[in-house]
Parts: C-alpha cells; sequence; structure tokens
C-alpha cells in the first residue's frame, strides 16, 4: 500500500469513527427524549419529564464512553481529548508545572549527560571500519605493564591465528620545523601495516605501508593529522611530498588523514604517525631490539569466528613459547583482550569505574525526581478529590480518570525531558570543546549527543511520566465519590504510613547518599592537593624538551644540560634548577626490576622489587624539594666513568633491604647484572597516581644514565610570569632552534589532580540536585500537612497551645520522615565505601568530618523546606479560621 493510501485509509477510519460517535450520541439523546415524553404523558411538565428522565437514565458521558469503546473507540481521538482536558488542567497550576517541570528537566539533563559520557567514552566504538571485532592486546592482570615489547609483537603478529593482523603503536612528542618557530608536535609511533589493518582510507595523497620498511630509520615518511594540517598548513592541498623537518631529520609528507580519524584512542589526538622503525630519530634512541622493554600497544581484528575466549587462548599459547624460548626475559606471560580507546584497561578500568557510578547516581537522582513529582501528584490529587469525585459522580469511568491523570503526568515529562535534554546539549557541546589539561593532545571529547541519546532522554521522560503518574491512582480507584461529595475534603491528615510519606523517605536517603558522595569527593580533594608528594610544586617553574627535537645527539645532549642548568641557576632570584628525565605523577612514567645483591639468577620471578626510575642531575632534589633522609645526593663527579651509584626511597628500602633506614653503602642488582651503590635515601612520594599504595623509587645520576629527555625545575619566588619571561629568554640565547614550553608544577599537576577534580565536580553537582530534589519535597510535605490541618491548629492555639506544641504538631510528622531517610542515606553511603574509594582519592565516609557534614547538611535543609510552613503554622489566627468555618 502506498504513503497516500495509508492517509487515506487512515482519513476514512477517523472520519467513519466520528459520524458512528455521532449517531451513537443522538441514539442515547433520543432515548431519553422517549422516556421523557412517557413522563409528561402521565402528568408531569415537559421540564420536570426530562429532569426525570436523565435520573432514571444515569450517566450520560459514562454510557457514551462505554458506548464508543465497545465499537473499538478512536485512539487518536482519545487521546487527543486527554491531552486537551489535561493542558487545560495544567494551565490552572502554573507554579505546580513549573516546580515540576524543573524537576524533571534537572533529573533527566543530568542522565543524558552521564550516558552520553558513557556512551562517548565506552558504548560507542571507536571510528574505524569493523570497530566492534577491534581488541587490544594487553598484558596479564599479575603483570604491572599492560604494553609489549617489539619483539613480541613480531611473534604475536607472526604466530597468531585468531588475529587478521596485528598493528603496533606507540605516543611520543617530537620538535617540527616546517620553515618557522620549531613547534613540540604529538603523534603516534605507528606499524607500517598500521592504516592498512584498520582499514583507513586517505583524505589526501596516501599512507605508509609495511614494504616502506626496510629496518631501523629507513622510512622517513608521515602523515599529517587532518586538524594538524588545517591548522598548521592551512588546508593547502600542495603538501604532499613536501620535505620537513622532525628532530632536526627531513620526512617527507605522503598524505593526510581523513577528518573523523583520530587514531586508535580517544583522548589522545595525534598531530601526525611515522612509522614505528623510525624511533631512534624519534625518541633519541630506540627499544625495537630489546625484548625486555616494554612500551608499545597492540590492536587488531579478530577474524570472523573467532571469539575473545579462543583469542585468549591463541595469545596465551604463544606466551608459553616466548617462555621456552626467552626465559630471561619473559619468565612470566599471559595475555589478555581489552576494548582499545582508552588506552586498554589502564584508563579503560577507572573510566568505566567512574562512570557506573555516575549512572547509578544520576539514576538516583532520576529517582528521587519521580519521587517528589509522585508524592507532588499525589498532593494535587487530594486538592482535586472533590473535582475528581464529581466526575464519577457523573458518570465518567474511574480507568478514564485514571488515564486522563497518567497523560498530564506524561506530559508534564515530555516537557520536563525536552527542557533537561536541551539543557544537556548546551552542557555536552560545551564538554567537547573542553581542554582539560593544556599539556596533553586532549583536543576534543567524542560526548556530542547522537540518536541513542535522544532516544534514551524520550524513554526516560516516558517512563519517569507513568512511573509519578501511577502513584495516585490507587487513591483515585479507593475514593468513594458520594462520601466526598457529601463532606467536603477531609482536613484530617491521616496518622499512618502513607505512600507519600513512604516517597519522602526515599528521596531523603537517596539526597543522603549523593550528600554524602559529593561531600567525600570534596574531603578527597582537599586531601590530594595538601598529602605528601614526595616534593614540592609551588614556587617551582617546569620547562619541558626534548634535545631530540634539536638535533642533539650522543655526548652534545648532557653538554647542552649542563649549560641549560648553569645558565638557569645564573638568573637572578631562582635559589636552585634541576634536571630529570621524567616528573613524578607524569604521563611517562617507567619502571624497571631490580634484584637483591645475593641473586646470581636474573629472572623476573626472583625480582625484589619493580620499581619507579629517574634520571636526575645534581641539584634535583633541592630543586624538587625532595627530604634527603639519609647519605647524600649526586654531584657531576657522578659521571660514567664513576662507579654506579643510587639514591633510592624508604619504600625501595623496605622492598630490598626490607629496612626503612638503610645506610648508605648496600648494593642491589639490576637485570643485566650491573651492582650499583646506594648513596643516599630520600623520602617517600607520589609517581604514576595519586591514589597509589607506596612505591619503590631509585634516582640514577643522569650522567650515568644519558637521557635526551629534559625536565628542567626551577626554583623560585619572583612571580611566575616574570620569571617565565627571563627563563625564555635564557634558553633561547643558548639555542634559537631548541623547542620547550613553560609552565608552573600546579600547573603540570592538572593532569594528576584531573580524576580528584572531575569527581568532585560531578558528585558535588549530582549532591546539589538531590539537596534542591530533597528541599522541595520536604516543603511540599510540610506545607500540605500545615494546610490540612490548619483547622485543628487554629483550635490548639485558641486553647492556649504553645508555639513549641504548635510546631511539633504541625512538622513533628516530616522532621521524623528526614531523620529517618537521612540515617537510611547515611548508612547506604557507609556501604558504598568501596565503590567511592575506587572513584575519589582518599575516599572514605567514615571519616568523622564526612559524617558531620551529612548530619549539618542534611539539618540544614530540613530547617530551610520547613521553614515557610513553620511560619504559616505559628501565624494561624483561631478566630478567621473558626469564624470561615
Amino acid at each position: 500500500m502506498s504513503f497516500l493510501a495509508y492517509v487515506r485509509s487512515l482519513g476514512a477510519k477517523i472520519f467513519r469513527h466520528s459520524q458512528i460517535a455521532d449517531e451513537m450520541g443522538e441514539e442515547l439523546r433520543s432515548h431519553i427524549q422517549f422516556r421523557a415524553d412517557d413522563l409528561e404523558h402521565s402528568g408531569l411538565d415537559r421540564a420536570e419529564a426530562e429532569r426525570r428522565a436523565r435520573i432514571e437514565f444515569g450517566g450520560y458521558e459514562r454510557y457514551r464512553e462505554e458506548s464508543h469503546e465497545a465499537l473499538g473507540g478512536n485512539f487518536i481521538e482519545t487521546f487527543q481529548q486527554d491531552a486537551h482536558f489535561a493542558l487545560r488542567s495544567l494551565r490552572k497550576s502554573p507554579g505546580f508545572v513549573m516546580v515540576a517541570v524543573l524537576t524533571l528537566a534537572m533529573a533527566i539533563g543530568a542522565n543524558a549527560v552521564v550516558f552520553s559520557l558513557l556512551n562517548g567514552l565506552i558504548l560507542r566504538p571507536l571510528n574505524v571500519p569493523q570497530a566492534k571485532s577491534l581488541y587490544m592486546v594487553e598484558r596479564g592482570e599479575d603483570e604491572e605493564s599492560p604494553m609489549q615489547s617489539y619483539p613480541d609483537y613480531i611473534d604475536l603478529r607472526d604466530r597468531s591465528r585468531s588475529f587478521s593482523g596485528l598493528v603496533a603503536y606507540d605516543i611520543d612528542t617530537a620538535g617540527v620545523d616546517t620553515g618557522g618557530n620549531p613547534s613540540s608536535a604529538w603523534l603516534y609511533e605507528a606499524s607500517g601495516n598500521y592504516f592498512d589493518e584498520l582499514g583507513i582510507q586517505p583524505y589526501l595523497g596516501r599512507f605508509f605501508h609495511a614494504s616502506d620498511e626496510r629496518g631501523p630509520n629507513s622510512a622517513p615518511y608521515i602523515v599529517l593529522g587532518y586538524d594538524y594540517w588545517r591548522s598548521h598548513f592551512q588546508a593547502d592541498r600542495a603538501v604532499v611530498d613536501r620535505t620537513i623537518l622532525v628532530n632536526k631529520h627531513p620526512y617527507t609528507i605522503l598524505g593526510v588523514a581523513p577528518p573523523g580519524f583520530r587514531g586508535t584512542e580517544l583522548f589522545f589526538t595525534p598531530d601526525f604517525w611515522v612509522p614505528l622503525v623510525d624511533q631512534g630519530q624519534i625518541a633519541g634512541s630506540s627499544d625495537l631490539n630489546a625484548r625486555g622493554t616494554r612500551g608499545t600497544w597492540l590492536v587488531g581484528h579478530l577474524k570472523p569466528g573467532v571469539t575473545p575466549a579462543q583469542a585468549i587462548a591463541d595469545l596465551n599459547s604463544i606466551a608459553m613459547y616466548l617462555v621456552k624460548t626467552y626465559p630471561k626475559d619473559d619468565d612470566r606471560i599471559s595475555f589478555k583482550l581489552a576494548r582499545p580507546g582508552l588506552v586498554g584497561d589502564m584508563l579503560g578500568r577507572p573510566v568505566r569505574a567512574f562512570l557506573t557510578g555516575l549512572t547509578l547516581l544520576a539514576g538516583l537522582i532520576l529517582l528521587a525526581a519521580c519521587a517528589n513529582l509522585g508524592s507532588l501528584f499525589t498532593a494535587r490529587a487530594a486538592d482535586h478529590s472533590r473535582e475528581i469525585a464529581l466526575r464519577l459522580a457523573l458518570g465518567s469511568s474511574r480507568r478514564r480518570i485514571v488515564r486522563q491523570m497518567l497523560t498530564e503526568a506524561v506530559l508534564v515529562s515530555l516537557a520536563g525531558g525536552v527542557a533537561g535534554l536541551i539543557g544537556a546539549i548546551v552542557l555536552l557541546r560545551w564538554l567537547s570543546r573542553w581542554q582539560p589539561m593544556a599539556n596533553l593532545p586532549i583536543n576534543s571529547l567524542p560526548v556530542n549527543p547522537d540518536l541513542s541519546v535522544y532516544g534514551m532522554a524520550l524513554l526516560l521522560a516516558l517512563a519517569s511520566g507513568l512511573l509519578f503518574g501511577m502513584v495516585p491512582i490507587r487513591q483515585v480507584l479507593r475514593a468513594n465519590p458520594w462520601q466526598i461529595v457529601k463532606s467536603g475534603s477531609s482536613g484530617v491528615v491521616g496518622r499512618g504510613l502513607t505512600i507519600r510519606d513512604l516517597l519522602l523517605v526515599v528521596q531523603i536517603a537517596i539526597c543522603a547518599v549523593l550528600v554524602t558522595s559529593s561531600l567525600v569527593a570534596l574531603r578527597g580533594l582537599v586531601q590530594s592537593l595538601h598529602s605528601n608528594f614526595g616534593f614540592e610544586p609551588r614556587n617551582a617553574l617546569l620547562v619541558a624538551t626534548d634535545l631530540v627535537m634539536a638535533g642533539y645527539s650522543g655526548e652534545r645532549v648532557p653538554a647542552m644540560q649542563r649549560r641549560m642548568l648553569d645558565a638557569l641557576e645564573d638568573i637572578p632570584g631562582v635559589s636552585s634548577a634541576g634536571l630529570s628525565d621524567r616528573l613524578p605523577l607524569g604521563v611517562d612514567w617507567y619502571e624497571d626490576v631490580v634484584f637483591k645483591d645475593s641473586t646470581t639468577d636474573m629472572k623476573m620471578s626472583n625480582a625484589a622489587a619493580e620499581t619507579v626510575i629517574y634520571d636526575v642531575s645534581p641539584g634535583y632534589f633541592r630543586a624538587a624539594g625532595t627530604a634527603l633522609l639519609a647519605g647524600r645526593t649526586f654531584t657531576w663527579h657522578d659521571d660514567k666513568n664513576a662507579p654506579r651509584v643510587a639514591v633510592v626511597n624508604r619504600e625501595f628500602a623496605r622492598k630490598v633491604f626490607e629496612s626503612e633506614t638503610v645506610a648508605p653503602g648496600k648494593y642491589y642488582k639490576r637485570m643485566d647484572g650491573t651492582r650499583i651503590q646506594v648513596v643516599g635515601l630520600v623520602e617517600d612520594g607520589k609517581h604514576k597516581t595519586l591514589a597509589e599504595d607506596p612505591k619503590p623509587a631509585m634516582f640514577l645520576p643522569i650522567l650515568q644514565s644519558p637521557s635526551s629527555s629534559t625536565w628542567l625545575i626551577v626554583r623560585s619566588r619572583r612571580d611566575p610570569q616574570e620569571l617565565t619571561v627571563a627563563v625564555e629568554s635564557t634558553l633561547r640565547n643558548l639555542d634559537a632552534g631548541l623547542p620547550f614550553s613553560i609552565r608552573t608544577w600546579n600547573k603540570q599537576l592538572d593532569s594528576a589532580l584531573f580524576a580528584s577534580r572531575i569527581a568532585t565536580i560531578s558528585l558535588g553537582v549530582l549532591g546539589g540536585l538531590g539537596a534542591m530534589l530533597a528541599v522541595t519535597g520536604i516543603f511540599g510535605m510540610a506545607a500540605y500537612s500545615v494546610s490540612k490541618r490548619l483547622r485543628e491548629l487554629g483550635i490548639r492555639v485558641a486553647l492556649g497551645a504553645q508555639r513549641k506544641e504548635v510546631l511539633q504538631a504541625a512538622l513533628g510528622r516530616a522532621f521524623k520522615l528526614l531523620a529517618c531517610g537521612s540515617a537510611a542515606g547515611l548508612l547506604l553511603g557507609l556501604l558504598a565505601t568501596k565503590v567511592l574509594a575506587f572513584i575519589v582519592y582518599q575516599a572514605s565516609p567514615s571519616d568523622p568530618l564526612v559524617l558531620a557534614g551529612v548530619v549539618l547538611a542534611m539539618s540544614f535543609l530540613g530547617l530551610l523546606a520547613t521553614w515557610i510552613p513553620a511560619q504559616r503554622a505559628l501565624s494561624v489566627d483561631p478566630l478567621i479560621l473558626l469564624r470561615d468555618e
């Protein structure tokens, strides 16, 4: 059937139903007239006869409805009638509508935002062909680093029978010179088969392929990201085959990636891609032949019909081969699969946990909103009880009244859903442009809403409307219209526990959980800002560079590092300057295993500890503000010709030497058998994350472990802006072609504090929403109680009741419900300790400050919500009330 024919058929049905309805109405009216004629013949006048006939006939509208439904009815016509009646009824209560719509807008908007984040970061696959079959290969749960070595990648790629192909990549930075000032850029070092295996087609030019790789540093090619091409090359299509300098090495631009492709990680948007075999030129050194050095991520498509479990079994069979073949490098290996996009499970697990927690809390917000609106609709039904009773007495069916009430609730929920979705879209568009960490290439988050978000918002709106709209149905179905019409609305509030009471308790409990969560997050953030990092970020300026970017190599690297430190220390106002190859709480932390000095078999299973490693200069500990507990720090005499030495922290001493106060002079070994003497002991600190347990750390002299990666720490009490200008001028005088960036250490910690700050903001917003809903719920219950008991309160005042007794009579029930709900919510918050601790740094709902904060917050909310009803109860004038009666 064509669309036009369908429309004609539908129109004919509607017209036919309308015609039947008219004929049915005429038939019913004729029955009344016939009976009136009979009564008139018996001696009654015409008016009395018609009145008597209508009484005998009963509810005309009820018969008309029942006949209409018996004939099949007309859904569209009935819905139009119900909607028109609901709109007319709601128009008479603008305050009620505004409160209801705003309540739902907040709840549905919060859920839409959280679901969009969950959808964009977890549910929605990467923007690559056949993304559902794409998996990341990681090391097993019992291993510290989930990454792989390049030799292991080659074995997995060539031996795996479960993947159509495996690709390898790493994320790095490089200095780029396009003919002007050199700048730092983020890039992917990717295997030659990267684009081919992912099925990506170039927007311009071509990609590099596996055939372009002919050994280390053999493929000087670059593929630009679309956004980088537009911003740095002004979308010039003639850029293909142009040569630019990457770390002072000439690279040929092969092509431009398509607009929608941003690599295989959601949080990192690269500026360009280079072949992984060029790692030596990009990173300054190459680990492509080091099986024990794991710094590469692997992803690949499963073959059709292969399940993840089968792929894991296949990978673990290869692991057994690796253990047997390379026992020194890999004496214990297992593999697992993870969804790509969030650096595997490194970010994926905490992000999933955090978003799951937010989803549950947002669901609680919606549940609290529904409880609030259910209470309001119950009160509204009580206020309109006389009207409903009259409609029932005049013949309207209870089913029709219930349907109209549900229509009214759905219309309110749809309006709230639309308002909440509009607010969510505005917030999500801002989030998609947000750059929370300037030191990382997070150009945008893929959180723009799509059809699934709109559909979810619609379903939540409809479900919410039906949920809170059904609350007063029991009250309507059990109503006795004759009793209500005869005696009017009851002025006595029931003493038993009602549905409204239960809804209010649930709402307050949810609010208490949300307030507890937000206070825990705030407490965790405060503790994270005042915890012992093992370094002092205040009054410290950081200069980030890599000398490889400026073409330095070999002996020129330490010489230039020494020149930079000497020049920075000569700046007026600088108290100390130091250097490290990486920073604590940075994203580029590095670990290696160490052994006790008595160990002779250097296997992974014999390792004494896995420790974080830093290569630092003399003066680092003073510049970083790290306390020296014993021994000495490094000098410039600790070079490659001197005995190997190290400074370790307390946790290292506990793990390797089984003592927190190890005396300098003891030895330990690294995997290659090198003996290292401990010359100093420093305090513990934070190295990878704020929430980590104490980790072993060792600091090696930069001259004994040279590194081109350079973080300069400049400590001074001068104004940071003035010092930045001085530092920049000093470094430009040393080498005008050196790319570097300058920021305060507190600013650098944005990435480390990001999780705590986001948790605090998110939970704080949800706690605020819960508090607003609790205030409106308590206010509604208290105001309704006072309104229904005004006459009773007036009599109490007339009989000499004290203000305290009046308040207890009017609001005692509300405060009891507040106490019960708060206690239940606080108990649930305590039970959620483990979940909150996983989300928030040092979270503990049992913290005395948190407990006191929750009690004070809920008490304040109760006082705020009952202030106006209390004033009304205390201002009761018994003379006016009794005179009105």
